[in-house]
């Protein structure tokens, strides 16, 4: 007879039937087995209001985390009484709360940016552009789709972000240009970015034997244009974080 899943298993299972963000599972995962191994790995059932302020208060008081730090260790633990072991915590009065630093907030001036912006080549420029001139999150901009850029009007979909919400967001009109070019030359080598629109078209449609200037076979990608880092035609124009 197999066994029943373990405690962590069932917590992730609860934060993928949630959808949360794939980052906020591994925090929260994170914080809920330094919260076992603090208690000396008792089980959370056994475990109350008292021990978890216990817990936020040793993170304050002698971890020194930030208060945005603690809170998400709080609303990680939140999780896992409410949606996990379906028990509600009540108030938690007696946390010594981490501190707010108090700090001016740092704004570049254009001249700074523009000079920042300058130091910057190719897909790096690009992306940074893009969180500058639409308000996009790094991640937001690297999870960027063919389909999501609106270029005829000027506009961004932003598809899944915090919240798990959609939005549109402008895309400025000094981007276009470069843009176009981006995906001309190193989505798939066209020489022209309306031969491009109409291969995705294509592509879109299911005529996976189609075959482009950078594919080396119907349906493959050539091998060295795959290391470049530039995904699949359907696919994000760039993925990568650092």
């Amino acid at each position: 007879m197999a066994s029943p899943p373990g405690l962590l298993t069932v917590a992730r299972e609860k934060m993928r039937t949630r959808h949360l963000a794939l980052r906020t599972e591994h925090a929260y995962l994170q914080w809920l087995r330094r919260y076992l191994v603090f208690h000396g790995r008792r089980h959370p059932r056994h475990l109350g209001a008292p021990e978890v302020e216990q817990f936020l208060t040793h993170l304050a008081v002698h971890r020194k985390v930030s208060a945005a730090t603690q809170n998400q260790a709080l609303q990680a633990l939140l999780f896992l009484y409410r949606h996990v072991l379906q028990i509600e915590l009540p108030w938690l009065d007696n946390i010594t709360r981490a501190s707010h630093p108090r700090r001016r907030p740092v704004v570049l001036s254009r001249a700074e940016v523009r000079s920042l912006l300058s130091q910057l080549q190719g897909a790096p420029w690009l992306v940074a552009n893009l969180l500058y001139g639409s308000g996009l999150r790094l991640m937001e901009a690297l999870r960027l789709r063919v389909k999501d850029l609106a270029l005829e009007r000027g506009e961004l979909i932003v598809r899944e972000a915090k919240g798990g919400k959609d939005r549109v967001t402008v895309l400025p009109a000094v981007l276009d240009p470069p843009l176009r070019g981006h995906l001309t030359r190193l989505l798939l080598g066209h020489a022209d970015f309306k031969t491009t629109m109409v291969y995705l078209h294509v592509m879109g449609k299911g005529a996976h034997g189609v075959r482009s200037p950078s594919t080396g076979k119907a349906g493959r990608r050539d091998p060295q244009r795959s290391r470049t880092g530039v995904c699949e035609p359907a696919n994000r124009f760039c993925r990568h974080a650092s």
